[in-house]
Formats: C-alpha cells, sequence, structure tokens
C-alpha cells in the first residue's frame, strides 16, 4: 500500500528538496490517472542527498524488484554514485530522479514547476508543460496515453487564466464607464 502523504510529509519535514512529477503529479493537476508510486526529482546536491537519506532511512528503502539477498545501503555514497534509484519503502514504492527525461536535473525540473497544496503543503510540483514534455521524451506507451489528458487539461487551465484576466479587468472598465458616465453627466448639469 502507497503511503503518499506520508512520503511527502517526510521528504517535506527533511527539508529535502525535490519536485513532485509523474502520476502523483498528474492527479495533483486534475487527472483521474491511478498511479501506484511516487515518483520526485530530487536535488543532487551533498547537503541535500544526506536529508534525502536521512528522511528515508527510517522507512528502510531497498531496490524494488532486486533480489532479497543483495547488498544495498541507501546512503550518501550509494546516492551520489547513482543517479535513479526505484525503491520500495514502508511507505510505498517511490521512485528518486536525479534527472527527467525531457526536462533535465533538479534545477530544470523546478524551474518547471508550480507549487500546489499537496496533502494540505505546499509541494513543487511538476506543471503541466513539464508533464507533457517528460512524458513525449520518455516515450513509453503509459506515458504516451496520458498526454492528451495532460494537454486537455492545459487547455483548460488557459482558459481558467484568460477568463481570470478577463474578470479582473472588467471592474477597471466598468468603474472607468461609470466614472466617465459620471464626468458626462455633471456636465449635463
Amino acid at each position: 500500500m502507497n503511503k503518499f502523504e506520508a512520503a511527502v510529509k517526510a521528504l517535506s519535514e527533511g527539508d529535502v528538496e525535490f519536485v513532485v512529477i509523474g502520476g502523483v503529479a498528474v492527479t495533483a493537476h486534475g487527472s483521474a490517472h491511478v498511479t501506484f508510486d511516487l515518483d520526485v526529482c530530487y536535488h543532487r546536491s551533498r547537503e541535500n542527498m544526506q536529508r534525502l537519506v536521512n528522511a528515508l532511512a527510517p522507512y528502510h528503502p531497498c531496490l524494488r524488484g532486486a533480489p532479497p539477498d543483495l547488498a544495498f545501503h541507501f546512503d550518501v555514497p550509494t546516492v551520489s554514485r547513482g543517479l535513479n534509484f526505484t525503491l520500495t519503502t514502508d511507505l510505498g514504492d517511490l521512485d528518486l530522479l536525479g534527472e527527467v527525461q525531457g526536462i533535465g536535473f533538479y534545477p530544470e525540473a523546478l524551474a518547471r514547476s508550480t507549487t500546489i497544496e499537496l496533502y494540505g503543503r505546499p509541494c513543487s510540483v511538476l506543471s503541466l508543460e513539464g508533464l507533457i514534455a517528460s512524458k513525449r521524451a520518455a516515450g513509453r506507451t503509459r506515458d504516451l496515453v496520458v498526454i492528451p489528458e495532460l494537454e486537455a487539461l492545459r487547455e483548460l487551465e488557459i482558459l481558467r487564466s484568460q477568463r481570470a484576466a478577463t474578470s479582473t479587468r472588467t471592474p477597471d472598465k466598468e468603474q472607468g464607464a461609470t466614472a466617465t458616465e459620471r464626468d458626462q453627466g455633471d456636465r449635463r448639469r
């Protein structure tokens, strides 16, 4: 069972620098997509890798799909020698990506993210444009099939933005028109 909320809380409270990507990000933007793991892009600074290791240590991270007798130590030297890790933890499956296809490393992912309240806390989440770019670059069937929905969500986001811009301008125009009408009315008197 995946405990996305607890995983996001552990990373956030551990001051880990990360961007939520993948299925949870898709869902955060309003998709009906179902996901079974939490994917994050993490900053690869030594300090952040230490915070990442500290935040996840209590949840017994191990390599997903690896033989049970394989020696694996989730520590800073291991993380610094690797890049992307598919883990199983006590909180469920967690994919740690140092680089996101079609986006780049953490700084690029962060630049293409937006802040969304996720499980009651503000989180950096890959934007719809970023998700579309990463899904296209991955090119897997499971990524490609979600792109039309992401594009539709992006169109809705654009329409909402345009409506919001129009509604904030309308009162100004009305106030201007009302002031003009008042001026004309005052001149007639």
